[in-house]
């Protein structure tokens, strides 16, 4: 790759200089066209990375919890021992898809996104304009950790290169199989207790229970306050969608399952629609779901397993001590899948799986991708990782007498999910952890450990045998697929909420149907029924 240190660093200094002079926080080349000499302030191995300081802007998401990314002790550490500086624009991560995109049409790009989240689509059409440049050889040049890491998986390198053969984004993983089924299905079994109930095991028990919650003040505080089943509509490890397997066909968040190599639209099937009626009829029509669940976001759902009178009945989440506290989980208890009108017990598989390919993508306006590249490499070195991904040695973890990083105690009262969100940039981050690092390099988190022991006891059993890969689609393919699928997908969520708060699944479905076919559904469903025929195909060469 030409180097861009002797293309235009000495070319650039006045103007940028004069640019800088406007803004403390621009980008690098702002900050870095001071220098008089870039290549020789640039090492190209070991740390510093630089010599004197170097600035790069970097655009991010950032949890509800978390601090600004400059105030966290991980990056602090960073920069520290790369002599980079990072100048963060965190945006809530609930905003951060449409700034991202006003970002990107503006033309007011920054450096790098971090945890970037960019999609197949963005990362070919922004890799085939030019806004995100291909990495493939810096990360041959500057990227030792990464690269090793691509030489020994050469399945991890498939993954996230593109059908032109580049790479425009680097990935993020936790190669722990968690995310299998990421709706874990929670109820209070201390209510159950003192109404004399047993742990449901049909769905029709489990509206029992959940009507006697509502009407038989089991909190016992006099008042009708108890909430039977709350839930976020439509939301990672919040919905009902396992739920939906009690009818045969269970349901996730894209409604798209695979049986026997065929891809499935769910929300078109006759199953889905005997469970929309279900819902209606049995549980929201009766009072027994929280009108909330279709509106409120996760600060307001986790809320309600803390309020001071117990008053959340039964709920989805991966984790129980997140939405009741820890001193509470012990009056809660998970749910396997219920065993429907016809007998049918089965909870999906969530699709996907392997590398997130858009966790950090270079920019054209950076003019010092091998500084940036060299900064990033750092996270992909096992150690670091793990760190970018649950927090630091020392806060997080301390190191045992093997040199594994193994979990220090949490801070009194706090849960898991709440304190890594406070000292680490979290899942989404770049940096992999394979299947190998764990045991090896970092013990897996206790909250993650009793995740796979409670996969493996109440939903395993259950669960579907195929799911839809992480297939990296052809250009034109990606452009049918985000042309079509978000509008249908919206339609179609919009309307689960619509026959389940108001009912009339039955009378409306042929128009349901005749509209999701004019918004192109037969062509979508065609693309991904191609692509898994071709994604199994190579699997057999």
């Amino acid at each position: 790759m030409k180097s861009l240190f002797k293309g235009a660093g000495i070319v650039m200094l006045a103007g940028a200089f004069a640019l800088s002079g406007c803004s403390g926080n621009g980008n690098s080349a702002n900050n870095q066209a001071g220098s008089p000499d870039q290549e020789a302030n640039f090492n190209k191995t070991g740390l510093p990375i630089v010599k004197e300081a170097v600035s790069l802007r970097m655009v991010s998401p950032k949890a509800a919890l978390a601090p600004e990314f400059s105030e966290m002790e991980i990056f602090k550490r960073l920069e520290k021992d790369t002599n980079v500086k990072i100048n963060w624009e965190n945006i809530p991560d609930t905003d951060y898809a449409e700034k991202k995109n006003l970002l990107l049409a503006s033309g007011d790009l920054p450096d790098a996104f971090y945890a970037a989240g960019f999609t197949d689509y963005e990362l070919i059409n922004y890799g085939k304009d030019g806004t995100i440049i291909p990495l493939e050889d810096l990360i041959d040049q500057y990227a030792p950790n990464l690269k090793a890491l691509l030489d020994r998986r050469p399945d991890i390198k498939s993954s996230i290169t593109a059908p032109d053969g580049h790479i425009y984004g680097l990935p993020s993983w936790e190669e722990n199989n968690l995310g299998t089924n990421p709706f874990f299905h929670v109820i209070n079994k201390s209510w159950l207790d003192k109404l004399g109930l047993k742990v449901p095991q049909t769905l029709d028990e489990y509206t029992e229970a959940l009507l006697a919650f509502k009407t038989q003040d089991p909190n016992g505080n006099g008042k009708q306050d108890e909430i039977p089943l709350s839930f976020m509509h439509m939301q990672w490890c919040m919905d009902i969608a396992g739920l939906f397997g009690a009818f045969g066909l269970p349901d996730n968040l894209e409604h798209r399952v695979v049986r026997d190599g065929k891809v499935i639209f769910t929300a078109t099937q006759p199953e889905y629609k005997e469970a929309l009626n279900y819902f209606h009829e049995k549980w929201y029509k009766t009072g027994l779901i929280d009108p909330e669940s279709f509106t409120q976001d996760a600060a307001q759902y986790l809320a309600k397993g803390k309020t001071n009178d117990e008053t959340l009945g039964s709920y989805v989440w991966w984790e129980v001590e997140e939405v009741v506290g820890t001193e509470r989980a012990k009056d809660y208890v998970l749910l396997s899948p219920l065993k429907g009108p016809n007998g049918d017990q089965t909870i999906g598989r969530a699709n996907g799986g392997g590398p997130g390919r858009g966790s950090f993508v270079i920019t054209k306006e950076n003019s010092n991708p091998e500084i940036t590249m060299r900064w990033i490499d750092q996270q992909f070195e096992p150690y670091m990782a793990a760190q970018i991904h649950w927090g630091p040695l020392d806060i997080v973890y301390k190191k045992d007498e093997n040199g594994k990083l193994v979990n220090l105690p949490l801070p009194d009262g706090a849960s898991a999910g709440e304190f890594r969100q406070k000292v680490a940039p979290g899942s989404g981050a770049p940096g992999i952890i394979t299947f190998d690092d764990f045991g090896k390099v970092v013990d897996m988190e206790p909250r993650a450990q009793q995740r796979a022991k409670d996969l493996e006891q109440y939903y395993n059993p259950y669960m579907e045998k195929e799911n839809y890969p992480n297939i990296f689609f052809e250009p034109e393919e990606l452009d049918k697929i985000n042309k079509i699928e978000p509008e249908l997908i919206k339609y179609v969520n919009t309307q689960r909420g619509r026959f389940i708060v108001d009912g009339g699944a039955d009378a409306e479905w042929d128009n349901y149907l005749k509209t999701l076919d004019k918004m192109g559904l037969k062509e979508l469903m065609e693309i991904y029924q191609t692509g898994l025929d071709r994604y199994n195909a190579n699997l057999k060469n």
